[in-house]
Parts: structure tokens; sequence; C-alpha cells
């Protein structure tokens, strides 16, 4: 990941971080952004609580990745988008510096959030996400990342 810049006075995000991807098989997704696209694969992991596995495959070298998100069984939340929409575009993600403090701004300005509070994301990262009837049919998360990313 790029190293995170102080956002201008009022901003809540500093850049875009990702790009959601549903996908029936990830080996086969990544293959795919690997050798069609010329990606590079530079992180993968499952996430029990989220019921995915996942792998960041970077764009060039701008920092920013398409994320590829696919279900480790029948009732993920991935496995239902891509039931009733089929695989494809699933969510965009923009990297915050102060989870809490953007949750906080957003919920004052009539933003519906998906959490109470923060979930762990990707490599340690702290996620909510912004509810998609409340985001224009999007599905938008929001990103801290962990210390060192």
């Amino acid at each position: 990941m790029t190293e995170v810049t102080t956002p201008i006075a009022g901003q809540l995000f500093t850049t875009i971080d990702h790009v959601g991807v549903a996908v029936p098989d990830l080996d086969a997704a990544v293959a795919y952004y690997r050798d069609v696209l010329g990606m590079r694969e530079t992180h993968r992991e499952v996430n029990e609580e989220q019921g995915v596995a996942e792998a960041m495959m970077a764009v060039g070298d701008s920092g920013v990745c398409v994320q590829l998100l696919a279900p480790l069984d029948e009732t993920s939340t991935i496995a239902k988008f891509i039931g009733r929409s089929g695989p494809g575009l699933q969510q965009i993600a923009y990297r915050v510096q102060d989870l809490d403090e953007v949750c906080a701004t957003l919920r004052r300005r009539g933003a519906r959030l998906l959490y109470d509070e923060p979930k762990r994301g990707t490599a340690n990262s702290r996620v909510n996400f912004i509810h998609p009837k409340s985001a224009g049919g999007v599905l938008v998360e929001l990103v801290e990342p962990a210390a060192g990313h």
C-alpha cells in the first residue's frame, strides 16, 4: 500500500483503497487478473467473520487494488450477492485515517452504516460499510489500514 496522506480539511477519504469484485472461484479469478490483466497479487487471506476468501490484486504501483472476493459457503454475503446479481463489481472502498471519526460524521450527515462498531477487514484493517440504500445503490466500504500498511 502507498503512504497515507493527510486529507484536506473537511474531506473524509484519503484515496480509493480498492474495488471489490465478487467471484465464484478465487484461484481462477487471480489467474485471470494476473495472466491476462497483468496485475500482481499482494495479499491473500480467509476472513471467516465476513465469509470470504480474498485476494488483493495491485493496479500498477498506484496503491489501489482490486479485491477479489469468493464465498466460503452458500450462506455468505458474497454467495448471496453472486446468486442475486452474478459475479462482478460488488463495492468501492475508500481509505480513511480515523474510522471512528468518519463513521460519526457520516451518521450525523444521515448515512446508514451496516455496523454499530467497525469490524476486522483485510490485513487487520478496520472497516465499516455505508448501506447501498444510503449511498445511491452502491455498497461503500470505509477502510482504516492497520498500522504499517
